[in-house]
C-alpha cells in the first residue's frame, strides 16, 4: 500500500473520509451521502491497507486497480482520494461545480486516480475481468479491486462477468460488494432478491467472505484473505454496511438513497462524526 501516514489508524481515516464527504455534501446540499457514509471503513481499509499506490504518481504502471463500478458513489471516492492525498483536499469545495475534477458521478477523463467512467450499473466487473486479463497477460503482480453495489446485482451483465471471471480462473481480481440494502425503488431485495449471495458466487467459481462492511478489523482480516488466498480463483468480499453509518439521524431516515439535508444539519453530521458518536 502507499507508505504515507503509517501511524494514522484505520479508524481516523474512515473517520475523515466521511467528515471530507460530509464537506462535499454541504456544498451541493444535496447527494448520495448515505451511501459514502455507509462504506467509508470498506474505503479506508482498500486504500491505507490493501491497496499498493503512488499518491504523486496515480497512473503509476504497478499500481493495484481500484474501480469504482457504482458511478454515484463518487463522492465516497473523492473523500478516500482526499485522504490518500491524490486529490489535494481544498478542491473538495468545488465538488459538483462547472469544470470541477469532481463531477456528482464519476469520470477518469476528470479525476486523478479514477480508473473508470460510472455511469449504467452494471459495467464495472466486466471492465475489471479485462483489466485482470491484461495484467496477468501482463505477468504483472498488480490486483485489480471493483466496488459495485447490490443494486448491479440486479444486472446480467455483473453476472456473465462473474462467469467469466471464474472461467479464467482471475485470482488477480477482488470484488467489493456493498451491500447496504437500498436502492432508488426501495430496498434492494424487495427490487430483486439476490440472496443467497455468497453461495451464487461460490457457484460460478469465486473465493467468498461476506463480513460486516463497518467492521474494521473484520474488513482487514478480509482483505488480507482474499490477497493471500492460493487457489486460482477470482475473489468476492461481501460487506453488510449501514447506510449513513456514523450519523444516527440520517441513518434514521427511511428512504437515503439520495439525501436532501437542511442547511443546519450539514454541521450537526460533521460534530458528530468529528465526536465519534456512532448509533
Amino acid at each position: 500500500m502507499s507508505q504515507i501516514g503509517h501511524n494514522i489508524s484505520l479508524t481516523e481515516r474512515a473517520r475523515r473520509i466521511r467528515r471530507h464527504a460530509l464537506r462535499m455534501g454541504e456544498v451541493q446540499g444535496q447527494g448520495y451521502i448515505a451511501q459514502a457514509l455507509g462504506v467509508a471503513d470498506v474505503l479506508a481499509v482498500s486504500y491505507f491497507h490493501a491497496t499498493n499506490y503512488r499518491p504523486e504518481d496515480p497512473e503509476w504502471d504497478g499500481r493495484d486497480r481500484f474501480l469504482l463500478s457504482i458511478g454515484h458513489y463518487a463522492i465516497a471516492l473523492y473523500a478516500a482520494l482526499i485522504e490518500a492525498k491524490i486529490i489535494p483536499e481544498d478542491e473538495l469545495e468545488t465538488y459538483g461545480t462547472d469544470d470541477s475534477r469532481l463531477p456528482m458521478s464519476g469520470m477518469a477523463a476528470y479525476t486523478p486516480g479514477m480508473e473508470i467512467t460510472g455511469g449504467s450499473l452494471g459495467h464495472g466487473l466486466g471492465i475489471a475481468v479485462g483489466m485482470a486479463l491484461a495484467l496477468k497477460r501482463k505477468k504483472s503482480s498488480s490486483f485489480v479491486y471493483n466496488l459495485f453495489s447490490d443494486g448491479e446485482l440486479d444486472e446480467g451483465s455483473t453476472w456473465e462477468a462473474a462467469m467469466s471471471a471464474g472461467s479464467y480462473k482471475l485470482d488477480n481480481l477482488i470484488g467489493i460488494v456493498d451491500v447496504n440494502q437500498m436502492q432508488a425503488d426501495g430496498p434492494s431485495v424487495g427490487v430483486l432478491n439476490f440472496e443467497p449471495l455468497g453461495p451464487k458466487f461460490e457457484a460460478f467459481g469465486w473465493f467468498v467472505q461476506r463480513v460486516d462492511g463497518n467492521d474494521l478489523d473484520a474488513l482487514v482480516k478480509a482483505f488480507d484473505a482474499a490477497r493471500h488466498h492460493a487457489e486460482l480463483k477470482p475473489r468476492i468480499i461481501i460487506c453488510d454496511t449501514k447506510m449513513a453509518k456514523g450519523v444516527p439521524f440520517l441513518e434514521a431516515r427511511d428512504r437515503n438513497h439520495f439525501l436532501r439535508v437542511e442547511s443546519h444539519e450539514w454541521a450537526d453530521a460533521l460534530r458528530i462524526i468529528d465526536a465519534g458518536v456512532e448509533a
